[in-house]
């Protein structure tokens, strides 16, 4: 039993290294839409692994914990793009290093369809 309590102290401390690194990217990436990608995957993966930390450290937990691991694994990703989508359609500038907007060619390949200019 000690040993399960010390595999799910570790994946709790690596949980939380990388929701720091993640704080950390989020003051070093250059726009919007760069920032909420690190977010939103450095926190599904130090989430999860805080989580699953959680449930070795406590096995009766596991079925709530598990529960809960799906839903932010369902919901983050989701709301994410959804602010981003909206970030875009607000017009937030992209940084100047960004090669290919392809949300905007999606955009405008939809519209042309939607008039019949295709």
């Amino acid at each position: 039993m000690e040993y399960l309590e010390l595999i799910g102290a570790i994946m709790v401390l690596l949980g939380a290294v990388v929701l720091l690194l993640a704080g950390i990217g989020l003051l070093r990436m250059p726009d919007s839409y760069n920032r909420i990608q690190v977010g939103t995957k450095a926190s599904t993966g130090g989430v999860a692994l805080i989580l699953l930390g959680m449930a070795l450290i406590i096995p009766s937990w596991f079925g709530k914990l598990f529960t809960i691991l799906i839903f932010v694994m369902l919901t983050n990703p989701i709301s994410s793009h959804v602010l981003m989508r909206a970030a875009h359609k607000a017009g937030h500038p992209m940084t100047d290093k960004t090669v290919v907007d392809a949300l905007k060619k999606d955009e405008e390949d939809q519209k042309n369809k939607d008039n019949g200019t295709v």
